[in-house]
């Protein structure tokens, strides 16, 4: 494709055009006059081989006729086949026709035209196509016939025909001929084309070459001058351009690499805009902040000119007051402050330069120890509530009796065993999700294991006239973990299952076995999570509705913990519930 784009492949092509239209139309007007002519010439040589038979046997009759039928034999050519006529009862047949290609009496007299030769008395001559009985497909003959006059016979005839396909063959050799002649003109042509190309678009094709060099940034590629015409005065030109063009792009890439180092080391986004507001150069973070902002507007297109309007907003303001500007934009979750001071080129204004300070991670930081203080002061507040109440009970002498003295001691004991109880999750917590949890991992049977912890809380599930069992799937042996930590895990979900299931309702505890590893369910017949509250119960002190929740409240951390366990095992945890269907909490504890 390169070639025909060139101006030699362009000129070998026309010429190469021109010569295969001549010759596609010498050829069409010569095939016709061959085959014309020979059409012509065959019909004529055949008229004559029937007509001279025709008079070889009349003047040969009766006793004669053998002998004028020897005659006969050697006049026609060995293409011909000859059937003679004398009546219905005696046909001739020329020694060269096969027996399964012979013209019929019945073929003769079925024929319209060929029969005229007996009804009118004239000569007739047809192109039909014949079928003989031997599995060959039809051809084309050429059939001549020729009434002939013998005394004694009223219906006699000389037939000749001849395949179509000797004239054929002359067209066939015709074709070879005039291909051949194109081949040589074809050739030449080309010869003559690459003749050019090295007198005329040597030096173009050269001088192309360094152009794409120099565009790929090659400038000191130069175009030999091979020639002091118009060509080689483009020569030297191009020379002279490509010098000029390695200054220029020297110069301009220094100061692009120091502006580009600048701007790619800084951790804040810039973003340079000109006099109407259109983005000139933007950083890395800038990219991000406005592709979070196509995002939030439905697109993801980086080449958009589009900016957010609270940051045109301040770049108006910075135009039109000369002075810097501040704000600040929150989407997707994220915040950046911004800050927008003109640009001068001498005393004028050309434009605007946005600093974009990504606050996203402080912020996060400063409602987490919100969240936290809020968290732990909130679960802190009731127990020492209770244990300020109870201790002023004491001291005012409010109880009387020593047993009302001994409850009062009972539920400050209580109390002050859910404070430490909730110091001590906060501190594995802690622990955990700084990755400084160690794993003790040993090969554990899982049936003993499992039935140890259904028959710890056996107790506390009969106090509750709850029904807690396990199901162990056949062929589930052992399997690698840390024992106390899963029995930690499993303690948690057990409990909290206890705690859901009213009376009369269970608790089941199975085991099966996956590609992956093992699976432990819990499943209760309990009240249920909602819906909405199921996406949270992993976080920390999350807690559903506690009026659902019977008995002692939990600290809310213990599901949190239950999953930085299991993902320190490598395995995943999650949880389905319905209201009124009961809950199933579902970790996996993988074999590797």
């Amino acid at each position: 494709m390169t070639f025909l784009r060139s101006v030699v492949g362009k000129l070998w092509l026309t010429i190469l055009l021109l010569v295969s239209f001549v010759l596609f139309i010498l050829t069409i007007m010569l095939l016709e006059f061959f085959q014309n002519y020979n059409a012509l010439e065959m019909k004529k040589d055949l008229t004559n081989t029937a007509e001279k038979i025709a008079n070889v046997l009349e003047k040969h009759p009766n006793e004669k006729l053998p002998l004028g039928l020897e005659i006969s034999w050697e006049i026609i050519d060995k293409v011909n086949k000859v059937v003679i006529v004398k009546n219905e009862s005696e046909i001739y047949y020329s020694p060269n026709t096969d027996n399964s290609k012979r013209l019929s009496l019945t073929d003769i007299k079925n024929d319209p035209k060929l029969s005229q030769v007996f009804t009118k008395d004239l000569s007739v001559e047809k192109i039909s196509t014949l079928a003989f009985n031997d599995g060959e497909k039809e051809a084309k003959y050429s059939i001549i016939g020729v009434p002939l006059h013998l005394p004694g016979e009223e219906k006699s005839a000389v037939f000749i025909y001849q395949s179509l396909e000797v004239m054929q063959e002359t067209t066939h050799e015709t074709t070879k001929f005039i291909l051949l002649v194109a081949g040589v003109a074809i050739i030449l042509t080309t010869i003559f084309a690459f003749f050019l190309s090295t007198r005329i678009a040597a030096p173009l094709r050269k001088m192309r070459e360094a152009a794409f060099e120099v565009a790929r940034g090659k400038f000191d590629t130069k175009v030999p001058i091979l020639t002091h015409d118009e060509i080689g005065e483009l020569a030297t030109a191009f020379n002279q351009m490509g010098r000029q063009l390695k200054f220029n792009m020297s110069a301009l890439s220094q100061e692009k690499e120091q502006l580009s180092s600048i701007l790619s080391s800084m951790a804040d986004g810039v973003i340079t805009f000109n006099r109407d507001g259109t983005i000139l150069i933007t950083n890395p973070p800038a990219d991000r902040f406005l592709q979070y902002w196509y995002y939030e507007m439905g697109g993801f297109s980086s080449d958009s000119e589009a900016i957010p309007p609270e940051v045109m907003e301040l770049f108006q303001q910075a135009v039109d007051t000369e002075a810097e500007q501040v704000g600040e934009i929150s989407f997707q979750g994220r915040h950046w402050v911004m800050l927008v001071s003109p640009l001068y080129s001498n005393r004028f204004i050309r434009g605007a330069v946005a600093v974009l300070r990504d606050m996203t991670e402080e912020r996060q930081l400063d409602k987490m120890r919100k969240d936290f203080i809020a968290n732990v002061s909130h679960e802190l507040r009731t127990p020492i509530s209770m244990l300020q109440g109870y201790s002023e009970a004491i001291v005012d002498d409010i109880a009387e009796s020593q047993e009302e003295k001994k409850e009062m001691a009972k539920v400050i004991y209580d109390e002050s065993l859910r404070m430490g109880r909730l110091v001590n999750e906060l501190l594995d917590l802690a622990r955990m999700e700084a990755g400084h949890l160690q794993l003790t991992m040993e090969e554990m049977n899982i049936p003993s294991f499992i039935n140890r912890i259904i028959h710890k809380f056996q107790g506390l599930a009969k106090d509750n006239e709850i029904h807690l069992f396990a199901e162990i799937e056949n062929g589930i042996i052992s399997i690698s973990f840390d024992p106390d930590r899963i029995e930690q895990v499993l303690t948690n979900l057990i409990d909290n299952a206890i705690r859901h299931t009213p009376k009369g309702g269970s608790v089941k505890l199975s085991v099966t076995s996956e590609d992956k590893g093992i699976m432990i369910r819990v499943k209760d017949s309990g009240s249920g999570i909602p819906e909405e509250d199921l996406p949270f119960v992993f976080e920390r002190f999350y807690k559903a509705d506690k009026a659902r929740t019977r008995g002692r409240a939990g600290t809310g951390l213990g599901l949190a913990i239950a999953k930085n366990i299991i993902d320190s095992h490598r395995g995943h945890i999650s949880v389905q519930s319905k209201l009124g269907q009961g809950t199933t909490f579902s970790f996996l504890l993988p074999r590797k």
